[in-house]
């Protein structure tokens, strides 16, 4: 069985975060990069599973998420290469079916979300692209004799998922731990020969609109006056606004 593990290129919300001029994305410049903490956990389950390779869309910074996969046990990478902010949910799960045709894997597991755009689409997108199951958001995964087994909470508690092979697969968080790249890991990464490959089309674009909150309309008080003094003013601010008439 092949497996395919899609990482992307994200900020590291553990620094400082702030976004670019046009406020669109984050720019990671005073924070540096990494990949999900999701994105980890389904690396960490594909390489279980055996035979595993890993894949990103992005600029030739990305191929550090790459080595820092393949550190922890992926077998081979490929890298569309392209300005990951140009293509939107639909762009990016299309270029992974495209992946996923030429090298024929049997499973794709995901981040159940970009940590930077929080988008939930791709993993949905990929598998109504593919024509197969998919089951989001579980935290353990299992394949056995042409079957996968997710497990993951549910409103009830812990919910089982069965797929046939070939299923798409979206991870969350804290049913596995990622392994740590020791360094005769990190010295074969640099070896591996990284797959690259061009867009298979133009992109659509992620579609996004920017809103902005409109600055508060200023208020003001007026004091009528203390009391029964108050009264003839009271009556009067009733006359202007229509309340009472004389």
């Amino acid at each position: 069985m092949s497996t395919l593990v899609c990482v992307k290129r994200v900020v590291d919300s553990s620094g400082q975060v702030v976004l670019t001029e046009d406020g669109q994305a984050v720019d990671g410049r005073y924070a540096g990069f990494t990949m999900s903490v999701h994105e980890e956990c389904a690396v960490e389950i594909a390489v279980r599973t055996g035979d595993a390779t890993v894949m990103t869309l992005g600029d030739t910074d990305a191929v550090e998420q790459l080595r820092a996969a393949l550190a922890v046990g992926c077998t081979a990478a490929t890298h569309v290469v392209a300005d990951q902010q140009a293509f939107g949910p639909a762009d990016v799960a299309r270029e992974i079916a495209a992946v996923v045709r030429d090298q024929g894997h049997d499973l794709v597991l995901l981040g159940n979300d970009a940590s930077d755009t929080g988008d939930f689409q791709v993993g949905i997108r990929l598998a109504y692209e593919l024509g197969w199951p998919v089951v989001n958001g579980v935290t353990e995964v299992s394949v056995d004799d042409g079957v996968v087994t997710a497990r993951g909470a549910g409103p009830g508690g812990v919910e089982t998922y069965r797929l046939p092979l070939p299923a798409v697969v979206t991870v969350l968080e804290g049913g596995v731990e990622p392994r740590y790249p020791t360094v005769p890991g990190r010295m074969r990464a640099k070896k591996v020969a990284i797959d690259e490959r061009e867009p298979t089309s133009q992109p659509q674009g992620p579609g996004r609109v920017r809103l902005l909150l409109r600055p508060p309309v200023p208020s003001s008080v007026q004091v009528l006056g203390k009391g029964a003094e108050a009264a003839p003013a009271v009556v009067d601010l009733f006359e202007q606004l229509g309340v009472i008439s004389r």
